[in-house]
């Protein structure tokens, strides 16, 4: 009997050897390849913290040491990513933060490349509040606030009834602390204000917005008339650096300073 020839077939398991190794040539091809078919060209902690950018709000060198030590040695490879996609770099190297924001050019229209944080009337002021007890203290390595403290100097703006201000002072303290991430629970009901907090208004933009609550709080204005123009200036952003490129509902105006404070509970 002739023996059979199976000139098509593959003896057992070497299919799986030449699957490995077309695998291990896709890796030797890109040294840098973390799996099989990647075309990527930056390091894993790289990628991961120009992912942390993008997602958003910040990165932290005290929260995320080994993805801000990656951003300092590839700040240049980071910069230039971003870039491709119209985004700027922002580094704070002393208190350790980076943060994304659209570039700024009058050479382009640069389109809008990631969702801004929209905030309510009590949002912005608790904010503005956060940002003038931090710099109330120069020099200190941590600011440490009473939820209590902050909430008295919001009571100016308060309609309504207690227990519905209540609920929205929760709300705003809330978007604080997990959506901003410029509060850090330090112990029981205190807080640490992110230096982050200073990097999110401009000092021309507090100003307009301290002229606005003034007003508002000796009684001349309500929130709720509030002029538009007063408070918006679109591409100038109260939140221009805080996005949330997961939240679908938010809009690309910057601020929306709301008189219905009333939309988010704690």
């Amino acid at each position: 009997m002739s023996p059979t020839h199976h000139d098509n077939d593959t003896a057992p398991g070497v299919a799986s050897v030449m699957e490995s190794t077309d695998s291990a040539d896709d890796l030797s091809h890109n040294p840098s390849g973390l799996w099989s078919g990647d075309t990527g060209t930056l390091g894993e902690r790289t990628r991961r913290v120009l992912l942390e950018l993008l997602k958003g709000p910040y990165v932290s060198g005290t929260q995320a040491p080994q993805l801000w030590a990656a951003l300092v040695a590839d700040e240049s490879l980071v910069r230039s990513r971003l870039h491709d996609l119209f985004l700027d770099l922002v580094i704070d190297r002393v208190d350790e933060f980076a943060f994304t924001r659209k570039i700024v050019t009058d050479e382009i229209d640069a389109p809008a490349a990631v969702r801004s944080e929209r905030l309510t009337f009590l949002d912005t002021a608790m904010l503005l509040v956060l940002r003038q007890l931090l710099l109330a203290a120069p020099g200190e390595k941590r600011v440490i606030v009473d939820r209590e403290e902050v909430y008295e100097r919001l009571a100016i703006y308060r309609t309504g009834d207690e227990s519905t201000f209540q609920r929205n002072l929760n709300g705003a303290w809330s978007r604080m602390s997990n959506r901003l991430r410029v509060l850090h629970k330090a112990g029981e009901d205190r807080f640490e204000i992110s230096p982050m907090v200073k990097f999110l208004i401009d000092e021309d933009r507090v100003r307009e917005l301290i002229a606005v609550y003034e007003r508002i709080a000796a009684g001349e204005t309500g929130a709720g008339e509030i002029d538009a123009d007063e408070t918006d200036d679109g591409e100038d952003s109260i939140a221009e650096t805080v996005v949330d490129n997961t939240d679908t509902d938010a809009s690309d105006a910057d601020i929306d300073i709301d008189a219905d404070t009333e939309e988010d509970e704690a």
